[in-house]
This record gives C-alpha cells, structure tokens and sequence, in this order.
C-alpha cells in the first residue's frame, strides 16, 4: 500500500474548511476579444416604486462572468432606451457595441411584476429575442438569471448556467470551536442557504441528476457516513454507515443508483448501490485504495482514483464492474475526476512538481491542458453547459473557490470576508421551485 498515499487521501477528506454570507466574486483573467455587449438599466413606470433587485445589473454581471462577454459599463451608454422605438442603432455601432439589451419591469400587484426585455442585433438592426417574465419578488435575481441564460444561448448556440446554484462546504472556527456548514448559493454567490450545520466534518457534496437531493459525507457521529438530504424540504436519510470507510458518493445519470467508496470488506472499494432498496454490488476487486467514483454521462462507464499502479490514477471500468483501464499517465497524481457533459472532456487535480493544480484531458485525442494557476487546486466540477470549471483553491491562509474557463481563458475567484469554502460542486439544470 502507498502509505503517502492513505495519509494524503485522508487529509483530503477531512480538509473541509464557514459563514451565511454572499461568495464575492472577482474576476482575475479575462478574455481578449469578448463581444461587448450593452444592457440598459431597465424601465419602470413613473410612479411605481424601484424593484427590490437591478435586474439590468444582474444581466450584464452574468454576462461579465461567462468571459464571453464584456458589457459596456453604465456611465458609459450612449442613451438608455426603454422602447424599441427609443433605440437608435448607429449610435451603438459607433460605440462598437454588437449587441444591445433593453427592457422594463412593471408592477402588477404587491410584490408582483412583469419583466419585458428585448435583444437587438445591432450592426444589422434588428431584433434577436424578446419575451415577457412574471416573477414576484423574491424571484427577481432568478429570472434576471433566466433571461441571461436566454440571451447566452442566443448569442453562443449554447445554453447558459446562469439560473443554476453551487453546493460547498464552509468552516469556521469561533471561539476555538469549528463549525462546518453545508451551503448552496446561486452561481453568482448570492442567496445563500445553510442545509446542515455541524461540529464535525461535512464532505463530498453530490447534485442529483433532477437537482433536488444532495448526497454527502457526515461525520457527525465520530464516524463516516453518507446522507442523501432533499435541498426544498431539509428531510434526510443515511444511506451508508458501515464499519470502516463510506465515502465519495456519485449519482448515476439515471438517479436510480449511487457509487460509493466503502471498506466494509476490508479495503476501500468502489461499490454500487441501488437506492430503491439499498442493495450493494462490489464493482472493484483490488489490494491498492480504490475511490472518487465518477460516472460518464451515458451511464455506461465509471472513472475512479486508484493507487494500484504504484500512484493515484485515474481509472476507467464498465459501470456494472469488469476490467479497469488507466487513462491519466502525465503527472504523478491524477485524481478527482469529473465529465463534462458531452462526455468529451475529463478535469482532475493534476500534480507534479510538488503543485496540484485543475487539468483537462481530452478524451478522443488524450491531450493534457493545464487550467489553473494555484498550488493547491482540488475538487473540480463542471457547470452543467460545460463552459466553466469551479474548484477550491486557497488565497492567503483562506479556502476560496475559483472558477476557470474550459479552454483555461478566463478565471474568476469567489470568496467569504470569513471562513473557508471547499469542495464546490455545480448543479445540473433544473426549475426552481
């Protein structure tokens, strides 16, 4: 067994590092050559009251962070139209602007709207879009985000993952006391909800395929186990608690079954388990550490960390179990894989040279890229359009997330004023309740 290995794999597990508070978000790389992009604050009539949010805002923040994009900054619009009528597209071309979002928002009852918004191509002059959103208000950041997934997938052909939210685990230490939380948040960080606090190590997050459950590791009883928890209701089940090891669970695309890595037999193994009536089926069958099973989007194959090569690896088997094939060989430490949605694409935290830092593997032609820059990156996770890459990172002394383009163009970190975030992993699509 590599001893350096178990100790290392241990220290990740338990590395969780907390705080009900918004993840600010700095963007540190961007992209040269983003579309710019106009978004006029949004209309609303004369004597109705400003709206809760600035959706306009939200908008153009959400289209700054995708990188594809660099929205003109307010003091700089030529003209703030709110009519189709109003918009006088020479104007922007001389400004250089592509393309150009205007809108308003009307009051329809006590705490009720309705979002009008329009996109306009405009050196062609013409419109690309527009539709009409009810939303109260509570609801106004989530539909902002709705429409700048509409104007994403309009301007790009790909959808965008704007309305989506991230799962982390946050600590704290009061007091001389620590505290682990298990938080979710929109994409851009706000709206933080806790789902669990507790005095003792939270790990492993894992959205279901319909984006309404999370599984995680708790050790809230001076053991491991592994929770399925439904993030509407708070309601809870422990769906592995055996002796030794349980750990690193993945749902299967289906949602009907769950990886995990168990020892109950004496070694960490990687195991299926059918959720409808628990029923366990041992899929690897090796002396060395087998763990952070990942399943690939067709369900068919499991990517999982092995040391039985003499280093952790990345590993690929049938789903229902059979012969494992090695598939990193750059680097002597490849692990924490997860699949883009295409099933193309592979992120890992690659180490070498004593850095640990997020990588890509193209899975048709095995080429490594580089993504991050840190010396300590873990927990990759793809957003569900596959554009961006969140992963944990430190900054200081702190735990912070950061996110990266999946061509490694664009970079953007998310941080607490206090506490430490780690193992991000983005949700799939899904509607919000």
């Amino acid at each position: 067994m590599n001893i350096y290995y178990r100790s290392l794999l241990v220290l990740l597990l338990c590395l969780p590092g907390w705080l009900q508070a918004a993840l600010t978000i700095e963007i540190t790389q961007g992209i040269e050559g983003a579309v710019p992009i106009a978004v006029v604050p949004f209309g609303t009539a004369a004597n109705s009251p400003a709206p809760p949010e600035d959706v306009a805002a939200i908008i153009a923040s959400d289209l700054a962070r995708s990188g594809r994009f660099a929205p003109l900054a307010e003091q700089d619009l030529i003209a703030r139209p709110v009519e189709v009528s109003q918009v006088r597209f020479q104007d922007w071309r001389t400004l250089g602007v592509e393309n150009l979002v205007i809108g308003k928002i009307a009051t329809v009852g006590a705490n009720q709207y309705r979002i009008e918004f329009r996109l306009f191509d405009v050196f062609r002059g013409r419109q690309i879009t527009g539709h009409s959103l009810p939303a109260t208000a509570d609801q106004l950041r989530y539909v902002a985000h709705r429409i700048s997934d509409i104007i994403y997938e309009k301007l790009t052909g790909h959808p965008g993952a704007f309305a989506t939210r991230i799962a982390y685990v946050v600590s704290e230490t009061r007091n001389g006391k620590k505290s682990y939380q298990l938080q979710l948040a929109d994409s851009d960080g706000y709206n933080p909800q806790t789902l669990l606090t507790s005095a003792q190590p939270l790990m492993s997050p894992a959205w279901s395929p319909d984006g309404r459950r999370l599984a995680y590791v708790s050790f809230e009883k001076r053991r491991a186990a592994v929770f399925i928890q439904d993030v509407f209701t708070g309601k809870r089940q422990e769906i592995a608690a055996f002796a030794g090891i349980n750990g690193a669970p993945a749902w299967s695309p289906d949602g009907r079954t769950m990886a995990v890595t168990l020892s109950r037999d004496g070694n960490p193994e990687i195991y299926s388990m059918r959720l409808s009536d628990r029923k366990l089926k041992r899929l690897t069958f090796s002396a060395a550490i087998d763990t952070e099973p990942v399943w690939t989007p067709d369900g068919k194959t499991i990517v999982f960390t092995s040391d039985r090569g003499g280093s952790p690896q990345l590993y690929r088997m049938p789903a229902q179990g059979g012969r494992a094939q090695r598939i990193t060989f750059e680097g002597n430490y490849n692990t924490s894989a997860d699949i883009s949605p295409d099933g193309k694409t592979l992120v890992m935290v690659h180490g070498e040279d004593g850095r640990y830092q997020i990588a890509s593997l193209n899975l048709e032609n095995n080429r490594l890229r580089i993504l991050s820059d840190g010396r300590l990156d873990e927990s990759p996770s793809f957003a569900p359009n596959g554009s961006m890459i969140i992963y944990a990172t430190e900054s200081g002394h702190s735990g912070v997330l950061a996110a990266v383009s999946s061509d490694g163009r664009f970079r953007q970190r998310f941080s607490l004023r206090k506490g430490n975030v780690r193992e991000p992993v983005w949700s799939p699509f899904t509607k919000r309740k």
